[in-house]
């Protein structure tokens, strides 16, 4: 039989790619953790996992095997919810992608609030600390970059949009329709330290001898807007953040997009309003 600690050893090495780093996250040693994958793979007579000094890599069987393992971890946390003697309803836990405006969360959350079910819990982060809190079963559904690597889970396409420059209102090159590389060759830049297409960016500047000075590095967008409104510099954002202070400026020969959409552990979720009301928050900004 195996038993739930096997599947939560196995699930944090998924997540993590490394035994020693997923032993962390289940509070063992590493040897402890070591063992209990080899006593899964026993019971599972496959081998789970391939080890190389770079990480640890799914075999076709382990890939075989995560869906349902992810799946039997979740229904496990559901039934100990169901049985838990609590007066609250359980929340629906929403993951946001931390490179998505705040502010459209936020209008689609006001725009439904009456109609919600029950409550809600809302957790911003990176890409890949919301892929790890979907496989840990921490959220129900994750609003997020789309990939063609998310199988286990049932996805709906948002939206998909492009990366522009962005600066002040006062620019002299805010009323451009289009602008290259090197016309910024002079400007002070800020860096959103958590772009997901931050290196594509640095390696665009790089090729076209631009090498900016940097007057601000941060993860906090909102801050970003406020400075680049302030003219304290120029950077790269994704076409859905909007605001008075500032212009959007396409950048030629930077054609990188990305697709928006819900990654669901239950395909149920898919009707919930605010998820609803964020599909068409931010089909406003598509259009």
């Amino acid at each position: 039989m195996i038993e739930r600690y096997l599947i939560r050893y196995f699930l944090a090495v998924v997540e993590h790619g490394n035994f020693s780093r997923a032993a962390a996250m289940c509070h063992v040693a590493q040897p402890t953790l070591s063992v209990g994958i080899a006593k899964l793979e026993a019971l599972l007579d496959r081998a789970l996992f391939t080890r190389t000094n770079q990480r640890v890599e799914l075999t076709e069987a382990g890939s075989r095997f995560l869906p349902y393992a992810r799946r039997i971890e979740r229904e496990f946390n559901l039934a100990m919810g169901a049985m838990a003697d609590v007066a609250q309803q359980r929340p629906m836990r929403l993951g946001v992608l931390s490179s998505i405006a705040g502010d459209m969360v936020a209008r689609a959350s006001r725009a439904c609030r009456d109609a919600l079910p029950g409550p809600v819990e809302i957790v911003f982060a990176n890409e890949r600390d919301l892929a790890g809190r979907l496989a840990r079963d921490r959220l129900d559904v994750a609003l997020t970059i789309l990939r063609s690597d998310a199988q286990p889970y049932a996805q709906q396409v948002v939206m998909e949009e492009g990366y522009a420059m962005v600066m002040a209102r006062d620019h002299p090159l805010a009323g451009r329709a289009l602008l290259h590389a090197e016309e910024l060759a002079h400007d002070t830049m800020i860096v959103r330290r958590h772009c997901e297409v931050l290196s594509q960016t640095s390696r665009h500047f790089l090729e076209r001898g631009v090498r900016p000075h940097f007057s601000l590095r941060t993860t906090n967008d909102e801050r970003v807007l406020q400075m680049v409104g302030a003219g304290l510099g120029v950077t790269l954002m994704p076409d859905c953040y909007r605001s008075a202070d500032v212009a959007h400026v396409p950048m030629a020969g930077f054609d990188h997009r990305r697709t928006l959409g819900f990654l669901m552990v239950d395909d149920a979720v898919r009707d919930h309003p605010l998820l609803r009301a964020i599909a068409q928050e931010l089909a406003t900004v598509s259009a």
